[in-house]
């Protein structure tokens, strides 16, 4: 029988923590049997499951109830999955020094990797990157001291007990003994993880070169650096021409960063996939109403305003969101209002005086293509569409509804100090009574560290009781992961899945948005846990 201890993440989610990672797999087939509805995601882990769900639709003491009660019937052995074979050319950077390392001869080590029966334990990091465990590994094998800062797609590597398969570059730290052309994460496959839970894999032994998988530099990394590499790539994808739906603006300048976002691809962190969409989903949800479409339709995300466009058809626009000055052909308009752009009319968005995204609402909602359910851009993982430049056209579909008729819409501009409010974290007993209060009394500084995948804050150290290695976890929007350094990390919608900082509290998600607004130097407040 598993018993599990449950610990809060947050008010959306909870994690079920167990002995190890045998009942991991039992507690989560168990779950996974019969979710209730409301429970919106299963995310096994090293020793945990995250339960993710709709406060709305379950209680959370219903979810607890349901989660002991499938413990109870947690199966001690589970079904095998479907056998996988990944071609390997043991031809890694860290090959002689990792069988070194173990004491043994590289031939060796290369024999019982291939030998041993591998399954996919859980999956995160990024789409597609699968941790795998054997009962025939033996070894526990450190990870390097100074993790790569790129480490190629397709690298076959080792770390701990695990072993696993870059879907696409991507920083790392563990040691690389080979490598494999198999498509791990192929985002328009209409199954796009090859390494599911439950897989059984076999390394299959190569001489000759291993090709590039198709797609295979389609996944997400684990940093901001990673978030920057992503974002080059994803301004270097060819476009396609013509646009889908109806041509409705043509980008003259995209400004710092602009990119096509909804409301994201919820339900599919089990797969190693983010939440990702608007960080202020607020503005969008707004700026969709001010045009007649449903509150899911997709807008453009601009990071710090000096956007321009020009209207090919006549188009209505909203656009909310921070403050900055919002022209029509030199002309001052109101933000938080439909504007009709007639045909050739050039629409520009100056920088923003305070916060940090504005959201432009397009009337029939931006007719991208739809990758994993959603047309948002995900900088982490390097999903959806590219980036906008100039030249791109816009296009659109059929908005469901007329365009209100709005004299004025109440909306506030982003102060210098975002003030959000915190639920209780699952390590929070990790950390110090002081750091507990150094937490809720600090006036936070936003650090230049600061993207769409989260925000490092400036303060004080938040010393802990406990210095042991946490292994990896579910993450979720708006954790409060706390590094080595002792400054807290928040997760924001493209953040990782899963991480290895404890998380000593996590923003409600009615306070979450404010986040989006936060620029590097603003300070940040934490009210409540």
């Amino acid at each position: 029988m598993v018993t599990p201890r449950l610990r809060p993440m947050g008010e959306r989610a909870l994690l079920a923590e167990v002995d190890d990672l045998a009942q991991v797999v039992g507690l989560h087939a168990a779950l996974a049997a019969d979710p209730p509805v409301g429970v919106d995601d299963l995310v096994p882990a090293a020793r945990t499951v995250l339960v993710a769900f709709d406060p709305a639709r379950i209680t959370p003491a219903a979810v607890r109830a349901w989660v002991r009660s499938a413990a109870d019937a947690a199966p001690d052995a589970v079904t095998p999955g479907p056998l996988v074979e990944i071609p390997t050319r043991y031809d890694g950077a860290d090959l002689e020094d990792t069988a070194a390392v173990l004491g043994i001869p590289v031939a060796e080590l290369v024999d019982r990797h291939t030998a041993a029966r591998w399954r996919v334990a859980f999956t995160g990091f990024a789409p597609g990157f699968a941790y795998l465990v054997s009962d025939d590994w033996p070894w526990d094998v450190p990870r390097l001291r100074q993790p790569r800062t790129r480490v190629p797609a397709g690298s076959v590597g080792l770390a701990g007990e695990f072993t696993g398969a870059y879907p696409r570059e991507t920083p790392g730290g563990w040691r690389l003994i080979g490598t494999t052309g198999a498509p791990l994460f192929v985002p328009d496959a209409t199954d796009p993880v090859l390494l599911t839970p439950g897989a059984r894999v076999r390394f299959v032994p190569q001489r000759s070169r291993i090709p590039a998988a198709p797609g295979g530099d389609s996944a997400g990394g684990g940093s901001n650096a990673a978030a920057e590499s992503s974002r080059s790539e994803l301004s270097s994808r060819p476009r396609t021409s013509p646009p889908p739906g109806v041509a409705a603006l043509e980008v003259l300048a995209p400004g710092a960063l602009a990119m096509v976002q909804d409301l994201g691809r919820p339900g599919r962190a089990a797969l190693g996939i983010a939440r990702a969409g608007a960080l202020d989903r607020a503005a969008l949800r707004i700026a969709n109403r001010l045009v007649g479409n449903a509150e899911t339709a997709a807008g453009v995300e601009i990071v710090l305003g000096g956007f321009r466009a020009r209207a090919v058809t006549d188009t209505w626009v909203a656009v909310t969101g921070t403050l900055a000055e919002v022209r029509v052909d030199g002309r001052a308009v109101d933000a938080y209002a439909p504007v009709l752009l007639p045909a050739g009319a050039e629409l520009s968005i100056g920088v923003a005086r305070a916060g940090a995204r504005l959201v432009l609402g397009i009337r029939g909602g931006v007719a991208a293509s739809v990758s994993l359910g959603s047309r948002s851009t995900d900088v982490l993982a390097s999903l959806g569409p590219a980036p906008l430049r100039a030249g791109d056209v816009l296009g659109v579909a059929e908005a469901p509804d007329p365009v209100p008729v709005v004299d004025v819409f109440p909306w506030s501009v982003p102060g210098s100090v975002v003030e959000v409010s915190l639920a209780p974290g699952p390590r929070a007993d990790w950390f110090t009574p002081a750091a507990q209060r150094a937490l809720r009394e600090t006036a936070w500084t936003v650090s230049s560290d600061a993207d769409r995948v989260g925000i490092r804050l400036d303060g004080p150290v938040l010393e802990r009781v406990r210095h042991d290695e946490l292994p990896s976890e579910g993450m979720r929007p708006g954790a409060l992961q706390v590094p080595p350094h002792g400054r807290p990390v928040i997760l924001l919608a493209d953040g990782p899945v899963t991480g290895g900082y404890p998380v000593i509290a996590v923003v409600t998600d009615a306070t979450l948005d404010r986040l989006a607004q936060a620029r590097p130097g603003d300070l940040v407040r934490f009210r409540g846990v």
